[in-house]
């Protein structure tokens, strides 16, 4: 028979084990994106500069929320799609920088993506996904 201090024991093991397994399934912030299609200049940070622009296309405007006055041009974020309705999400990551501002109001994602960026994390173009971003 088990003492109760060994079944505490264990129950606590298996709780940290838990919990640790579902804290690093989430590193990043939460948010949504979507594509935005050409003509991509000018931007807000870069005007008509082409050098701008990262190789593969891989960039994104952001929203107020990661706009911070500005400060975000040249940010990199990396991507990771969640959900979205009829399950678009492909897997694996994308690695984007920011060159412009969402000028729409209001703007229809948290981050409105190249569509070269966004087709790496969705099979649908004209989907609105759930994603996860961290600054890298």
């Amino acid at each position: 028979m088990m003492g109760n201090l060994a079944r505490s024991s264990i129950i606590l093991v298996l709780l940290l084990c838990c919990t640790t397994q579902l804290v690093t399934l989430v590193l990043g912030d939460i948010g949504t994106a979507s594509s935005y299609a050409p003509p991509y200049t000018p931007t807000k940070c870069g005007g008509n500069r082409e050098d701008q622009f990262p190789e593969g296309n891989l960039f994104v405007a952001v929203s107020e929320v990661l706009w911070d006055n500005g400060a975000a041009c040249g940010r990199r974020y990396r991507l990771r799609c969640l959900s979205g309705r009829n399950k678009p999400c492909r897997s694996g990551t994308v690695d984007v920088r920011v060159v412009d501002f969402c000028s729409k109001t209001p703007c229809p994602s948290t981050i409105l993506m190249s569509n070269d960026a966004f087709a790496t994390l969705s099979r649908s173009p004209r989907a609105k996904i759930n994603i996860e971003y961290i600054q890298i």
